[in-house]
């Protein structure tokens, strides 16, 4: 059973960083591409990292590039997103998230989120 579960979310000033954690289970981590999500309040769900298998190449939307930094243990089967010079538009849930090939097809699995409060 693939899980995904999120941690490190906070209160933060403006200017100040955050590290994101996420624990895999249920899958064989060092295979798939990892990502972080966002969605704030009457917003889409956008992307904000992912990185490949072995972490060889990262990518990230141009509103956080430069700020945010995706990372993968596969020993550990942990992915973490690093956030500096947080800003209050980078406020929202933060979600965990992959695709892996089931006997069904690919599948979706996101984590249960993890809020973060961007204010002073």
């Amino acid at each position: 059973q693939v899980q995904l579960v999120e941690s490190g979310g906070g209160l933060v000033q403006p200017g100040g960083s955050l590290r994101l954690s996420c624990a895999a289970s249920g899958f064989t981590f060092r295979n798939y591409v990892m990502s972080w999500y966002r969605q704030a309040p009457g917003k889409e769900r956008e992307l904000v990292a992912a990185i490949t298998p072995f972490g060889g190449t990262s990518e990230y939307p141009d509103s956080v590039k430069g700020r945010f930094t995706i990372s993968r243990d596969n020993t550990w089967n942990l992915v973490y997103l690093q956030m500096n010079s947080l800003k209050p538009e980078d406020a929202a849930v933060y979600y965990c998230y992959t695709r892996v090939p089931t006997d069904l097809g690919p599948r979706d699995y996101w984590g249960q989120g993890t809020q973060v409060t961007v204010s002073s």
